[in-house]
């Protein structure tokens, strides 16, 4: 690897995102690169009074580091892939998908470890539409009430006693050493997580050859397929990232990638559920991780996902 190159590492400001980025940025120098942080101002980051949905949508943590990258003031920029609109950026591509923390969402409970110990009426923060349907399907007799901030804010708003529980990522937590705080693994099929969650995109210029070389050694070909089996789900589904859309793919035994994927609605707390996996293991000649999310899609819309999201779209936010 050139050492002699300084490559800068774009990352938003908050700890998450400074954890995350600087796992890459060691990565790199254990390789022998020169690699250093660069902060990033985000409009999502700017604003945390109100519902993501209101401040822009899809890409609201992305935007102004794709600008950086594309105006050269990074080299590469490090996302959490959850946050990236499917549609990829012209002049930028996705080089590598290091190896996943866990896809699923956890429950921090004040006094409860579990969602169904809870008492009803009990307060649980969420802020995300996916999130507040599975929890209303499983308890309908609960509070659901808005939360934005960092982590160490929702956490702090927990324990001041402002909610009985928290649905949170549990990758966050465990990149954040907080993994202590979990009081409940919440899994499929009861409960979703977003498409790629959990899953970190290093972001470059489509034209720079010599980044996309130094960042393959980071690449993780299983989560990359499992993430490109969901994205692709969700792209066929025409949702963005902030859709009503749960999906979780991994390797059985045999090395075939399984997908199972959910559409959700807010107005009634209709579920829709598919499952599927590849004929054969890529290297027998399988499907590619998008058709096998474009067959999952298309299963959904036949069950009536397409009227579901259509509503879902026209609802206020």
């Amino acid at each position: 690897m050139n050492g002699d190159r300084r490559i800068r590492i774009g990352t938003r400001g908050s700890a998450l995102a400074r954890t995350q980025s600087q796992w890459v940025v060691d990565q790199l120098r254990g390789a022998g690169a020169v690699a250093d942080l660069e902060m990033i101002s985000t409009q999502g980051d700017a604003r945390n009074d109100v519902p993501i949905s209101r401040i822009g949508g899809d890409g609201v943590f992305v935007r102004e580091l794709e600008r950086a990258l594309l105006e050269c003031r990074i080299d590469a920029a490090v996302h959490s892939l959850k946050d990236m609109p499917t549609a990829e950026t012209p002049g930028l591509l996705v080089a590598c998908v290091p190896i996943r923390e866990t896809p699923f969402d956890v429950f921090v409970g004040r006094r409860h470890a579990t969602l169904e110990s809870l008492p009803t009426g009990a307060v649980v923060g969420t802020s995300s539409i996916r999130r507040v349907v599975q929890v209303r399907a499983l308890r309908d007799d609960l509070v659901v009430r808005g939360i934005r901030g960092n982590v160490d804010t929702r956490l702090r708003r927990l324990d001041d006693g402002d909610y009985d529980g928290l649905i949170l990522a549990g990758a966050g937590l465990n990149r954040l050493g907080l993994g202590h705080r979990i009081t409940q693994v919440l899994r499929p099929d009861a409960f979703w997580p977003a498409v790629a969650q959990g899953a970190l995109a290093v972001q470059i210029r489509a034209d720079d050859a010599a980044m996309r070389d130094t960042l393959r050694p980071l690449d993780d070909p299983a989560t990359h397929q499992a993430v490109r089996a969901e994205r692709s789900c969700l792209a066929e589904l025409a949702g963005g990232c902030l859709a009503p859309i749960g999906a979780w793919a991994r390797h059985d035994a045999g090395g075939r990638l399984e997908l199972g994927a959910c559409v959700l609605e807010d107005r009634d707390g209709r579920i829709l559920k598919v499952f599927a996996s590849q004929e054969s293991s890529p290297h027998e000649g399988g499907q590619t991780p998008e058709l096998l999310g474009q067959a999952v899609a298309g299963a959904l819309l036949s069950q009536g996902a397409e009227e579901m999201l259509r509503r879902m779209r026209q609802s206020p936010t």
